[in-house]
């Protein structure tokens, strides 16, 4: 009977011998071959289990040679070592070293002479500078071994600032260096440091400073790193005149406009560069803005025969943007329904460079046009416009048409934007099911608006507060005397990484006689997106006939948890309370909460919540999406 081949073993990582020995054959039987099982690789086992006929064993034998060369020939199988480091290192290791698979001794040496070279270098980084480094086997695997050693420790630092510098700011500059003596020695930490210190020279008086040399001597057997950096400061500049290039269609006369913090004669300072190219950039006019000092090689002898100051111009560098714009754009939102718009700027109106802005929007329930006209900027920062609108919407059953004037004071005080305005509109409201009223008022406006945000275009994490106060009088175009208030609050909290809270809040109040004769403008409703959702838009306020018309008081309070699933999705719940009465005895809150999706979209977060109103006992959809062309 010829030998059968009874087992071929899958192949498998890593040299896993089968351990074993030949068991007795039964007794009476011929003498069995078998070829050990741990003299081959571990994927192809071979037995030959056959019993043999006494006569056919000498014919068998002499292919034995044959079949050990055979398998002794066959490759030896590729192993991938398994990295063993401390904690520390072991993520700097596995980021940045690449372990391929060995098969056999030869490259086993090769591999690991290698890696003693490569994680030497990337230990040294982080101040490990006598590393061992072993390639070994532990059964049938092999293991790269990581031992980084004691972490060497800053022993020194010296620096030298040479040029023209106080001496209290040279001072200032040295007891500012941030890797400081005793600290582990870092490769990032000290080229942040030398980056460090020099932009502190370059950020005040001296725009031309830079290192002369730096050094890092270690000491492997000390464990001591001492740090050597010496500085040019270079001379001192002052601000001179504003040289500016690009301008075609605009006067100088407008940088100058928006000109608050760069003035000839004053310290240079890079933060004040900074923020006149910011200005510029932030207008509509520039479509790339770069601002500079200019310097030359001649500052030095120019320092040395002014007492080491130099005067240097600032090259304004601008490439104008086309003044005019048109925009088109459909969108649907929960409150309004289906809209397209369409809309029209011109940043050089008249060839003044006065900005105007045009647009028509039509949704379902509301329709407008309007037109603005802002001014440059006067002296003390003020701009100033005027503008008018025209208006018709239908909801909750009142239809309103409102056509206003009025012109506009913007003023940034610091941290705090304020409106001034003047206003005068005329007002048609037709409730279904009451009379209809025309009514008209001249207004003064005051409006004042602090935020603290890091992303202006997330509130997750920042604080936004805002009032306003307006009124109008009997004796002056108005149909009724009244003063209106108006607070709003908004702040987010950040709760680690990936939640969230935000909370919000109104007030307001129209003080008068009565509500009869003041525009809706002036008075409060609420309900809809971003205010109390589960209830339909503006439809909380006072019933007059079939319809809901604005009250005098105004109250909601808002509170929603967000939890980021991803970095630009999130799950939100949320609770939202408020109403608009014109008695502030009526006042009862009308509840809402649900749960929505949240999108981090490059606009700023976008939301589509499901909400449920307690009043109504109905659920409703909230969320807006709009398409710009």
């Amino acid at each position: 009977m010829p030998a059968r081949l009874i087992s071929a073993a899958p192949f498998s990582a890593g040299w896993r011998r089968k351990q074993g020995r030949a068991t007795d054959a039964p007794a009476g039987s011929p003498p069995l071959l078998r070829l050990a099982p741990s003299a081959f690789p571990s994927f192809l086992t071979v037995r030959i289990d056959a019993t043999l006929p006494a006569v056919c064993a000498p014919a068998l034998m002499h292919r034995v040679p044959f079949i050990a060369a055979l398998l002794i020939s066959l490759p030896a199988v590729a192993v991938v070592p398994e990295l063993l480091a401390p904690a520390e290192v072991r993520k700097l290791l596995q980021s940045h070293l690449e372990i391929d698979d060995v098969a056999d001794p030869p490259a086993e040496a090769a591999f690991e002479r290698r890696m003693q070279r490569e994680v030497g270098r990337l230990l040294a980084t982080e101040g490990y500078f006598s590393p061992q480094v072993a390639l070994r086997r532990q059964g049938d695997d092999l293991v790269l071994a990581v031992d980084p050693g004691a972490r060497a420790l800053i022993g020194s630092v010296h620096i030298d600032i040479a040029g023209v510098i106080d001496a209290a700011r040279r001072q200032e500059l040295v007891d500012g260096w941030k890797l400081k003596v005793g600290q582990p020695f870092r490769q990032a930490d000290w080229d942040d440091a030398k980056e460090s210190l020099l932009a502190s020279l370059l950020a005040v008086e001296h725009a031309g400073a830079r290192l002369q040399q730096s050094s890092a001597e270690v000491d492997p057997e000390a464990l001591r790193v001492d740090l050597r950096v010496v500085a040019d400061a270079g001379p001192r500049y002052r601000f001179g005149e504003l040289q500016i290039s690009g301008l075609q269609r605009y006067h100088p006369e407008l940088v100058a406009r928006f000109n608050r913090s760069v003035k000839p004669g004053d310290d240079y300072r890079e933060d004040r560069l900074l923020a006149l190219q910011a200005a510029l950039q932030n207008t509509p006019y520039f479509s790339s803005v770069s601002v500079s000092l200019q310097r030359s090689d001649a500052d030095g002898e120019a320092a040395a025969a002014n007492d080491g100051w130099v005067t240097a111009a600032v090259l304004v560098q601008l490439r104008e943007r086309a003044p005019y714009q048109v925009t088109l754009g459909v969108g649907y939102s929960t409150n309004t329904g289906a809209r397209v718009e369409a809309a029209y700027r011109s940043s050089d109106f008249l060839g003044r460079a006065w900005q105007l802005q045009t647009g028509v929007r039509i949704e379902q329930l509301r329709q407008s046009g309007f037109a603005d006209v802002f001014f440059p900027p006067d002296e003390q920062q003020r701009r100033d416009g005027v503008g008018t609108v025209v208006e018709h919407s239908d909801i909750e059953n009142l239809d309103l048409e409102r056509f206003a004037v009025g012109a506009m004071r913007v003023q940034k005080l610091g941290s705090v934007e304020q409106q001034l305005g003047i206003n005068w509109q005329n007002e048609r409201q037709a409730p279904q099911g009451a009379p209809a009223t025309t009514n008209q008022a001249l207004t003064l406006q005051g409006g004042w608006t602090w935020r603290h945000a890091v992303d202006p275009l997330d509130p997750a994490e920042g604080l936004s507060l805002q009032f306003q106060i307006g009124g109008g009088s009997k004796h002056l175009l108005s149909d009724q005397s009244f003063v209106r208030t108006y607070l709003r609050y908004s702040q987010g909290v950040p709760l680690g990484a990936r939640d969230a809270l935000l909370f919000r809040g109104e007030l307001g109040a129209t003080f008068a006689e009565s509500s009869q004769g003041i525009p809706q403008d002036f008075l409060f409703r609420t309900g809809g997106s971003n205010s109390v959702r589960g209830y339909p838009y503006l439809s909380l306020g006072v019933p007059q006939g079939s319809a809901i018309v604005g009250g005098r008081y105004l109250v909601t309070l808002s509170g929603e948890y967000t939890h980021w699933l991803t970095p630009n999705w999130g799950a939100a719940a949320f609770i939202d309370a408020g109403n608009a009465v014109d008695d502030l005895q009526a006042m009862s809150l009308a509840v809402g909460y649900g749960v929505g999706a949240r999108w981090r979209s490059p606009a700023g977060p976008i939301g589509i919540d499901l909400a449920y109103g307690q009043r109504d006992g109905s659920l409703r959809l909230d969320f807006s999406l709009a398409i710009p062309f």
